[in-house]
């Protein structure tokens, strides 16, 4: 049987307004490792920031029951520990599990220390390293400004003076519906509705610069949903194959090297690293089978219409009795052939 790896916890949640919610939960992470679901990257110059999940004093998450009762508690936090001094060096920190175009992201934030910047902030509507918005709150300078990279090159700045405590937590949201951009900081508008059309959706991921030693906590982000081929594939043949146990689709994203799942029929495991075996499907358009005591895994190559290898897939069903791995194979195909026509290209798979 196959071990099940894992990762933060996300919730996704029924939101009237937006259609979801997904909060970061970093409660079962493990502590001085970098989170899994994400992807640290670099824009700019310099090396990769050095992300970790630390434990710090943050806010409670909960109102206290009494006035006595603790405000703060020590618990797990996200946290850029670099304290490389590169100028025009921004450290990312990419979740890969989806791509968001309209959201209201909150996060609380906390500047730890830097001598050359200290600042903190999240990037958005991320397309590569070169071209993406991101806000950020400087306690150095004093101010709270949204800039956007086009293609490396960053923009004037738009914002407002302010009062960053270095040391404190504080809270950011972003606000992104249509062409209309809102910031606020601890609850106030700090930065008024702009107007910018230049990135419609893309990946969310927290932010700094040069050596800013800053954490993150409490994230949570309330979203109209983007449904990408592949999910919808999956959605698809899950619902044309009621008995299918479950159903993952692997590749390569335009963003990491690294092949992960990009849908499922479990939305938490979206955005997890492939395994060994899906790994080897891609790279050699070959089939693995396995099975258990209450299933039969098939993980297959899917093909675009020129026969290259763009993506795997594993197929989980139940077994019967006399199964063997060519039947089970044989039961596998089709599925993804049905698949295989609506795949053009491998990039279609993602948008």
């Amino acid at each position: 049987m196959q071990r099940k790896i894992i990762t933060l916890a996300l919730s996704l949640l029924a939101c009237p307004a937006w259609g979801a919610l997904k909060v970061f939960d970093f409660s079962d992470a493990k502590i001085n490792e970098p989170p899994p679901g994400f992807r640290s990257a670099i824009s700019g110059g310099g090396p990769l920031g050095e992300w970790k999940i630390i434990l710090d004093e943050a806010p409670t998450l909960l109102p206290p029951l009494s006035p006595n009762a603790p405000t703060v508690s020590k618990r797990p936090v996200v946290a850029q520990l670099s304290h490389d001094r590169t100028d025009e060096r921004f450290p990312l920190l990419i979740f890969e599990g989806e791509t968001f175009g309209d959201f209201t992201l909150t996060t609380r934030f906390k500047i730890v220390e830097g001598q050359e910047e200290q600042m903190a902030g999240v990037a958005f509507r991320i397309h590569d390293e070169k071209n993406y918005y991101y806000m950020r709150a400087n306690a150095l300078n004093g101010n709270f400004y949204f800039f956007k990279i086009v293609n490396g090159i960053r923009s004037a700045p738009i914002g407002t003076t302010a009062v960053i405590a270095r040391g404190a937590w504080q809270e950011m949201t972003i606000e992104c519906k249509g062409n209309a951009i809102r910031g606020l900081l601890n609850g106030k508008e700090a930065i008024p509705t702009l107007g910018d059309k230049s990135f419609t959706s893309g990946k969310i991921g927290f932010w700094t610069k040069s050596d800013s030693v800053s954490y993150f906590s409490d994230t949570s982000i309330t979203y109209t949903p983007k449904e990408i081929l592949a999910q919808a594939l999956v959605q698809d043949t899950m619902q044309k194959f009621p008995r299918l146990q479950g159903l993952r689709i692997y590749a390569v994203t335009t963003n990491d090297s690294q092949p992960r799942i990009i849908a499922s029929s479990d939305p938490e495991e979206i955005g997890k690293p492939a395994q060994s075996e899906a790994q080897d499907v891609i790279a050699r358009n070959i089939i693995y089978h396995g099975k258990s005591t209450r299933s039969v895994l098939v993980t297959l190559p899917l093909h675009d219409n020129n026969g290259e290898t763009v993506a795997a897939v594993r197929v989980t069903m139940k077994p019967f009795p006399g199964q063997t791995e060519k039947n089970a194979i044989a039961r596998a195909l089709p599925i993804v052939k049905q698949m295989e026509a609506r795949v053009q290209s491998g990039k279609d798979l993602t948008q």
